[in-house]
């Protein structure tokens, strides 16, 4: 059976760990050269333990079992021109790019607006919302050079649904609806489709680690993953406290493939019932 990026190139942001190894590792199955980045470092109002570099050695280990090729540095989302060059880099090594699945991101720390400090505010936003634009501006020349392509933003279910106390997160989160759609309406004339995933809660190290058992169960002074999986629970409308990063990844890889060829402008929750809840 052929596979459905055969002969693709994918540009992947924030694919040291979580989501975006599982979005590198799944493309590379089907057949795609990879393009991937991460600050594998610290951020401010980073809300969960930091990537390391030996994370994204790990993703580099995994496409390649695939046989599949892929350049993988180290660059902030935040860093416009660092991204410019990688992309440029990669185009050039793999000889273009299809795809774009602009997934870095970070959650913040947990807390109401009026409690807020202004820096923690500006690291969220630029990540989540400035650092999809950084991603996105300069794979455009060569999506269209290409003929087409897909670009794929991670979003979330929060952006459908406003929660208390991770302001930053949401705003920015919503934003991407309004870039997405947009993106949608000026590129479709070039054969370049635009989508969004919005996930609910997905079991990565972004939501399991103590800020977030923290925030969730903030009765008890230690809280753990068993305590707060029934909160987890509570918030979808299916059965389930958190989704695979798989369940996320085929969702990107059906709106990427020609399976999803006349989908464009879309936000697509892939979220147990979130967002209906």
């Amino acid at each position: 059976m052929a596979r459905r990026m055969a002969g693709k190139v994918a540009l992947i942001s924030g694919a040291a760990r979580g989501q975006g190894r599982h979005h590198a590792v799944r493309l590379a199955e089907e057949g795609a050269d990879i393009i991937a980045f991460d600050i594998a470092g610290p951020v401010r109002a980073q809300g969960a333990p930091a990537a390391s570099p030996a994370d994204l050695a790990e993703t580099v280990r995994l496409v390649e079992m695939h046989d599949r090729r892929i350049l993988a540095t180290q660059a902030d989302v935040r860093d416009s021109d660092a991204v410019t060059d990688l992309v440029n880099r990669g185009v050039t090594e793999f000889g273009g790019l299809d795809i774009v699945v602009a997934n870095a991101g970070i959650q913040g720390n947990p807390g109401p607006v009026a409690e807020l400090h202004p820096a923690d505010w500006r690291a969220v936003v630029e990540t989540n919302l400035s650092g999809v634009f950084h991603t996105v501006q300069p794979a455009i020349p060569h999506l269209v050079a290409r003929g087409g392509g897909s670009i794929v933003i991670i979003s979330s279910s929060i952006a459908l649904r406003a929660v208390p106390n991770l302001a930053p997160y949401g705003t920015a989160k919503a934003g991407l609806a309004g870039l997405m759609r947009t993106l949608a309406l000026e590129l479709a004339e070039h054969s370049i489709r635009v989508n969004s995933v919005n996930p609910t809660t997905v079991g990565t190290p972004m939501l399991l680690n103590p800020i977030n058992f923290g925030l969730f169960r903030p009765d008890l002074d230690d809280p753990t993953e068993e305590d707060v999986r029934p909160v987890y629970r509570s918030l979808n409308a299916l059965p389930v406290p958190y989704l695979d990063p798989d369940d996320i990844s085929n969702a990107v890889l059906f709106l990427a493939s020609d399976e999803g060829r006349y989908i464009t402008g879309v936000a697509l929750p892939v979220d147990a019932g979130y967002a209906i809840k």
